[in-house]
């Protein structure tokens, strides 16, 4: 269905092709995930298979690509439509209709296709993908899952043998992701369509692949079975890891086959667990009260989206605020910035370590506010205006009143938390990681006591929420109380202190990590799937129990965690 033959793919700006002597050939119905660290060619890859490279992207194509016998060389992606379909991370910036029924019918209109085959076919997606019911309901009042489902279901109408598929989970609550898997292995299973998708949630996703394709990062693709590439990838899944570590073989992909090998380890760990998360700095600074939030309530044309929520935030403290897609978590952290709407509720903030009393950041000045405070939003390029990096940074310190060069400027910010851009920069050129960077940089530079983050890890690989878990440590650290809105679940594991759960607008669970995460089976991580009843959360806690407990046989399949 799609053969690559010596393809190489090299961009004038860079030294090194993004794409080196890729021949592999992709089989119909197969499901192939594409995986590497972030710039590593894995958009470049995706973008030859509908020609979007070189025809839009620029840059020289070397060798051959076809796609069902059209070498995608001689035809750009509007002759590639019928063949190819391609879904990006966000539905909405795709879709050009109000409704689910118009959408579905929009790409039959550009080809052309005759009214009754539309009709038909609009039907036939609407039972395949479950949107039957929501036909005539609007496109931004669905939820993420629905509206990704929707974008599948539009180009899925023009009957594509192939689908291209970029991060299709990654906005989503782990509920919604589980419903667009189902719908893509559906297609796969069932009508027999070719996907490749690029995904960085790769526990999500790594138990569905029939094939990975592995980017190393040299321009080079190598390609097998999923088990046999993550045994000795660079990036791989909490189960993957876990499975190495243990000397699990083969190498189980799904919690199912895990928690099968994982007997003897759960009998080795069993009455050793993970000691207790020591504090981040002295008990009393922990302690700190920085914000207090009473009775907030936000509401959209009479609708609530939060409803009455109580929230005390304490510095030193990493708090996950999680909940499905829709459930009032974004609209909650712009009521406590100050800056969204707040249809009732007190907000009270502590501007700086200046003595000054709490204040309300919705009523104080703009210079006091970025200083009680601060805010990333879930596309962090939509704080990034000016034409340099050192443009913003320098914005960044005027507007934070940073008087001279030293430790407060943005560009000492930045230089700790991303290294080594270039400032001449266009914000717009840097990785997804590079701009997170450079807006926590400038909102830091004003020195918030508070610092919110919505969906910080959206584009991340594994290597850059390390990165980010060490950024937030280190903020909790110096006494700071730190928010973090996401559907990440092993994120949350591996870096929260505390998390609240929201459900319809309200908070329905409070508490430590490994309390609220390991009695949930939606937010649970997959080391705690596995591992359950033992109170284990992360990979590294088992290495870390592994160390400390004495050598021995642990019976059959234990491999290294013996």
């Amino acid at each position: 269905m799609i053969t690559f033959e010596q393809v190489s793919v090299r961009y004038d700006d860079t030294d090194r092709p993004a794409l080196r002597d890729v021949d592999l050939t992709v089989e119909e119905g197969e499901l192939c995930l594409v995986v590497g660290h972030t710039g590593v060619g894995k958009s470049t890859l995706l973008g030859t298979v509908n020609g979007l490279v070189p025809h839009f992207t620029g840059g020289t194509l070397y060798g051959r690509v076809t796609v069902d016998g059209r070498d995608t060389a001689h035809h750009p992606p509007r002759e590639l439509a019928d063949v190819v379909g391609v879904v990006g991370q966000d539905p909405l910036d795709g879709f050009v209709t109000d409704t689910v029924e118009e959408e579905l019918a929009y790409t039959m209109e550009q080809l052309a296709i005759a009214p009754h085959v539309m009709r038909k076919r609009v039907e036939e997606t609407l039972d395949l993908l479950g949107l039957a019911d929501l036909r005539r309901r609007a496109l931004y009042e669905l939820s993420g899952g629905q509206q990704q489902r929707v974008a599948i279901g539009a180009v899925l109408t023009a009957h594509p043998r192939v689908l291209v598929l970029d991060e299709p989970t990654s906005a989503l609550d782990p509920s919604a992701a589980e419903e667009v898997l189902a719908a893509v292995t559906r297609l796969v299973h069932d009508l027999g369509v070719t996907v490749l998708m690029a995904e960085h949630r790769l526990e999500r996703v790594v138990q569905y692949a029939d094939r990975v394709l592995h980017l190393p990062g040299d321009g080079h693709v190598v390609d097998g079975p999923p088990a046999e590439i993550f045994r000795t990838s660079s990036i791989a899944p909490p189960i993957v890891d876990l499975g190495r570590a243990a000397g699990w073989s083969p190498l189980p992909l799904s919690i199912r086959d895990a928690r099968r090998a994982a007997a003897p380890l759960r009998g080795r760990l069993a009455g050793h667990p993970p000691p207790p998360a020591a504090p981040r700095h002295g008990a009393g600074r922990a302690e700190e009260g920085l914000l207090k939030a009473r009775g907030v309530t936000v509401s959209y044309q009479g609708v609530p989206a939060v409803r009455e929520v109580g929230l005390d935030l304490h510095g030193g403290q990493v708090t996950a605020l999680m909940g499905r897609n829709g459930s009032g978590k974004s609209s909650l952290l712009w009521a406590l910035q100050g800056s969204g709407p707040r249809t009732s509720g007190t907000v009270e903030v502590a501007p700086a370590a200046d003595g000054k009393a709490p204040g309300d950041p919705h009523t104080m000045a703009p210079a006091l506010a970025r200083r009680a405070v601060g805010l990333v939003p879930q596309t962090p390029s939509d704080l990034l205006y000016l034409e340099s990096v050192q443009q913003e940074l320098a914005q960044a310190d005027r507007e934070s009143a940073v008087a001279g060069p030293g430790a407060g400027t943005a560009r000492a910010l930045l230089d700790r938390l991303a290294p080594g851009i270039d400032g001449a920069t266009h914000p717009r050129d840097l990785s997804e990681g590079q701009k997170l960077a450079l807006v926590l940089a400038i909102q830091l530079s004003a020195a918030p006591r508070v610092l919110l983050l919505d969906e910080p890890t959206r584009g991340l690989d594994y290597r850059a929420k390390t990165e980010l878990i060490r950024i937030v440590g280190t903020l909790a650290a110096e006494g700071r109380a730190v928010v973090i809105a996401t559907h990440d679940v092993e994120f949350v594991a591996r870096a929260a202190d505390r998390v609240v759960v929201m459900a319809q607008g309200d908070v329905v669970a409070d508490g430590p990590t490994r309390d609220v995460i390991v009695a949930s089976p939606v937010f649970a991580p997959q080391t705690a799937k596995i591992l359950a009843p033992l109170p284990f959360l992360t990979v590294d806690q088992v290495t870390s129990a592994l160390d400390r407990l004495p050598t021995g046989p642990a019976g059959p399949g234990s491999g290294a965690d013996a």
